[in-house]
């Protein structure tokens, strides 16, 4: 509790302290309060306060009491504490998801690097099978030749045969 004289042209406000916790979890808000009801005082009427009469200033400035103690009452910006409390949460709670999602990722990123490693094991497989498959292909391909050939001579000489009136093609070598 503050005492001062009136003669020495300054405020007296009166705070009781009725609980320790209360005051040390909640003072902070009533001497906020306080200090800003009083430079908002000092601004608005500076020294006329010195010749005014008793409640003189009642009428005008009760509508500023209201607003401030509305405002120190329910808005949550009016702890700075509380406040900053408030934003340091969220700031953690934005680093553990941006962790989370960097873990998601770096799984993700392993995964990616396994399937990779498969994918050339398989690449290797595949070229060898390919090369043994276009092997195969190809030797059917001259083996497929060679009989088309072969056939294809077997027919002449059938023809010959019949044309030259005999196997052994006699009139035809004369």
């Amino acid at each position: 509790m503050t005492h001062k004289r009136p003669s020495q042209n300054c405020l007296c406000f009166l705070v009781h302290k009725f609980n320790d916790i209360i005051l040390h979890h909640f003072g902070r808000i009533p001497f906020a309060f306080l200090e800003d009801i009083h430079q908002r005082f000092v601004r608005t009427y500076g020294r006329a306060v010195l010749a005014a009469h008793a409640y003189a200033m009642n009428d005008e400035f009760s509508r500023v009491l209201s607003q401030q103690m509305e405002y120190y009452s329910n808005d949550p910006n009016a702890d700075r504490i509380n406040r900053l409390k408030g934003e340091m949460s969220q700031v953690r709670n934005v680093m553990i998801e941006n962790i989370d999602k960097v873990l998601e990722r770096g799984d993700r990123l392993e995964l990616l690097v396994d399937k990779t490693a498969n994918m050339q094991g398989n690449t290797f497989r595949f070229r060898k099978q390919a090369r043994r498959f276009r092997n195969t292909v190809w030797w059917r391909n001259i083996q497929l030749t060679v009989a088309l050939i072969f056939l294809l001579l077997v027919i002449i000489y059938v023809v010959l045969a019949f044309v030259c009136h005999g196997l052994a093609l006699p009139s035809c070598f004369r």
